[in-house]
């Protein structure tokens, strides 16, 4: 499925959740690893909010670009932040969403309001 890249630039991005490791099957408690470079993925939560919305989501990281001096509810920032569409079939039922990764995940700032 196609993948899209989402420009936060704009956005205000607090963490809700702290790092922590993507688990693929809940089952086995097996842990996600990225299907290229085999490194272990995290996921945080976050409130996304742009032009008066907000949403929460999970996003998955590579373990190595989770960055020291994070906060819960404090702003970060998300490098490379992209959304890919996926749907599945479990045990008949067909379930569908967006699934978000970043690069990294660091502390940010608050986007500056704009001069009226």
């Amino acid at each position: 499925m196609r993948v899209i890249r989402v420009d936060a630039s704009a956005a205000t991005i607090l963490l809700t959740e702290a790092p922590a490791p993507k688990v693929r099957d809940r089952q086995t408690g097996e842990i996600a690893k990225d299907a290229v470079s085999g490194e272990v993925l995290m996921t945080v939560g976050v409130v996304y909010i742009d032009e008066g919305e907000s949403s929460l989501i999970q996003v998955a990281i590579p373990e190595s670009g989770v960055t020291e001096g994070l906060t819960i509810g404090a702003p970060v920032s998300l490098p490379g932040l992209v959304a890919r569409p996926w749907q599945s079939v479990f045990n008949g039922q067909e379930r569908h969403g967006i699934a978000y990764r970043a690069t990294a995940v660091a502390p940010g700032t608050f986007p500056m309001a704009e001069a009226g």
